[in-house]
């Protein structure tokens, strides 16, 4: 599945792919923070742990044009223990005007707390299944950050919703609990015609549609749901979509990917949502089917930037590749397995942006992957600390939970290194087994059970990378001393300092490349346990360059590689700046150090630069991406690597 293109393209196409990835990353990032900001600290309530959901039917009447739903929800549930009440989750300006069990109304009361109380007519006892129907109606309060949204697009109305973390009781009553996913649900949309027209507003939901009722006034859309999903998930919207599908072949069981676009976009989508089959079949050879195959996949615009994740449909604000592999990448990373609480949100967000990385890979050149990489890290090491584990306080801060930078970038960077220490076969070993595994899939996982399911699929103890990378904070700083003292022999010492105190040493797997006098080239991977480690590797030409982790694998910064030279202190002292750059680097040295020579190289190993000039290196001409830049000076060689932004 690769592209080759003529190279004054693919030059061009890599920079406006790396500004057109790390903006759509931040607003992915940036709209999940806002869509929680209001909501975070109104959690489910406390007094719903004693139910476990079975079923919703849910029968909304909206009209685009009013901010105002009426509703009919029936709940089928199991009590754990004697039921006297039950609670369900709703703001109190969504006015409840009857619950029925079994044709009987029951007695209830709506409180300042966003529960909906309701005292039974009779008792259920433990393990009994039975229901209530519960009709209100209301004005959804309406926040400005998703929930319930009533808005327009080129003068047309539309409601959308938009319920993650906790928006759901906003506008239904529901269980907001992380760890109850209802079993199944069936949506029915009644929504007016168009005047004067008498057109028919076109709704979409979870699931597969079943039909389109109409009559005089009204049509009313039916879609039936057969996976678990938790109500933050459940969506609707409804406006004058125009629909297409497209296809997936899924090895003989075909299955539509439904896309529901403005009037005004449809060109433009079909053409860019065309990428989403190559994606899911991407997904589908690494990992396994797609979770939803028996009902569909599909994109719903919306009135925001970025995009939702909705089992089976992802809400959509605009349809770049990037933001379409996220969002998809959800339905196996998020909606098959949540997050069992928000200190595990990477296992959402830091898998799903991998996983967009991982179409890079796959879809495009290896420069590009590589160069996707070192942006990730660059984020990840533009502050010194950060663990990606939320602590308690974390939880308290929404921008702490959607951090691009650490649920998002050190999330994927992390499975990444974790790819590169046990090998592409178990690492995609144990993500299928994580995603089968019967105690999670379609229900809820955290990290401590990734670890455990990642730790039988390799036969490996993890717990120190675990340790380092998700549960403590920071990164390593590598300088590599290195030299020929044989014609055969090549050595190499390992120093390393970290940016936080909380990692004593960052145990990793090193890559260096050897480039010799006539273009040789030697990958090695050095197991590094130990600050001062030396290795000596068995060569057959001269070496004349070292370049340190050539295709951004690890999570480091202002790493040095010194070739020849006795004080390692002249590497740290010789800096390049401003890095990352999008123009010009600069050479700041001591008084006694004499640059002769500039050497830049591309991370294949191939010199790209050759420049008698040393007080600055002009990458104007150049692409984005990584660098090695070796300086010749009167007191040895030394290996820096940049990135050109």
């Amino acid at each position: 599945m690769k592209r080759f293109l003529p190279l004054y393209f693919f030059l061009g196409s890599i920079m406006c792919f790396a500004q057109d990835f790390d903006a759509t990353l931040k607003e992915i990032s940036t709209m999940e923070a806002k869509a929680a900001l209001t909501q975070l600290m109104s959690v489910s309530s406390v007094n719903t742990g004693n139910y476990d959901l079975k079923y919703h039917r849910l029968e909304f009447t909206v009209d685009p044009q009013v901010a105002f739903i009426e509703g009919e929800v029936t709940t089928y549930f199991e009590a754990k223990e004697t039921l006297t009440q039950i609670y369900f989750d709703l703001v109190d300006d969504m006015v409840v005007t009857e619950v029925l069990k079994n044709g009987v109304s029951q007695t209830f009361t709506q409180d300042a707390n966003d529960e909906l109380v309701i005292t039974l007519s009779e008792t259920i006892n433990a393990g009994v299944l039975d229901s209530l129907t519960i009709s209100y109606s209301g004005n959804p309060e309406n926040t400005g950050l998703g929930a319930f949204e009533q808005s327009s697009h080129n003068g047309d109305p539309i409601i959308w919703t938009l319920s993650e973390p906790y928006g759901a009781k906003g506008w239904w009553p529901c269980k907001q609990d992380l760890n109850d996913k209802a079993d199944s649900l069936d949506v029915f949309i009644t929504t007016p015609k168009f005047n004067p027209n008498n057109e028919a507003y076109i709704a979409v939901a979870n699931g597969v549609e079943q039909s389109q009722v109409m009559d005089t006034e009204t049509k009313t859309t039916h879609f039936k749901h057969r996976y678990p999903i938790p109500a933050y998930l459940v969506a609707m919207a409804v406006t004058n979509y125009e629909v297409y599908n497209h296809t997936v072949e899924n090895n003989g069981a075909p299955f539509d990917i439904v896309n529901y676009v403005y009037p005004e976009n449809l060109d433009s989508a079909q053409v860019n949502t065309e990428v989403t089959v190559d994606i899911m079949e991407l997904f589908t050879e690494l990992f396994e089917e797609y979770p939803f195959a028996l009902e569909k996949y599909g994109h719903a615009q919306f009135g925001w930037s970025g995009g939702m994740e909705h089992t089976t449909v992802s809400f959509m604000g605009s349809f770049g590749r990037n933001l379409i592999a996220h969002e998809l990448a959800h339905q196996w990373f998020g909606d098959k397995i949540t997050c069992g609480s928000w200190k595990d949100i990477w296992l959402n967000e830091g898998f799903a942006t991998y996983l967009s990385g991982l179409v890079i890979e796959d879809m495009d050149e290896p420069a590009d992957f590589v160069t996707w990489k070192a942006q990730r890290v660059n984020s990840i090491t533009s502050l010194p600390d950060g663990a990606v584990y939320l602590s308690d306080a974390d939880t308290l801060s929404v921008n702490r939970i959607f951090s691009s930078r650490l649920s998002y970038n050190k999330g994927a960077m992390v499975l990444h290194m974790l790819r590169k220490k046990v090998g592409d076969t178990d690492f995609y070993q144990g993500l299928t087994n994580y995603l089968a595994d019967e105690d999670h899939a379609y229900a809820y996982a955290k990290t401590v059970d990734f670890i455990e399911i990642m730790e039988t699929a390799t036969g490996e103890d993890l717990t120190e990378f675990f340790d380092d990378w998700v549960y403590n904070e920071g990164y390593p700083t590598y300088t590599l001393n290195c030299s020929q003292p044989t014609e055969t022999t090549f050595e190499i010492e390992v120093n390393q300092i970290q940016s936080d105190p909380s990692v004593s040493f960052f145990e990793a797997p090193v890559p260096v490349r050897l480039i010799g006098t006539q273009g040789e080239v030697l990958d090695l991977v050095l197991d590094n346990t130990s600050d001062g480690q030396v290795f000596t590797e068995l060569v057959d030409f001269t070496v004349s360059e070292v370049l340190f982790d050539p295709e951004s694998d690890l999570i480091s910064k202002n790493d040095n590689v010194t070739l020849g030279v006795a004080d390692l202190a002249l590497a740290s002292q010789l800096r390049l700046y401003p890095n990352p750059t999008n123009a010009v680097l600069y050479i700041e040295k001591p008084d006694n150090v004499v640059v002769e020579q500039v050497d830049v190289y591309n991370p294949l190993g191939q010199l790209v630069l050759k420049s008698a000039e040393t007080s600055s290196i002009d990458l104007t001409p150049y692409s984005v991406g990584m660098f090695f830049v070796k300086l010749t000076t009167n007191k040895g060689i030394i290996n820096k690597s940049v990135l050109k932004n």
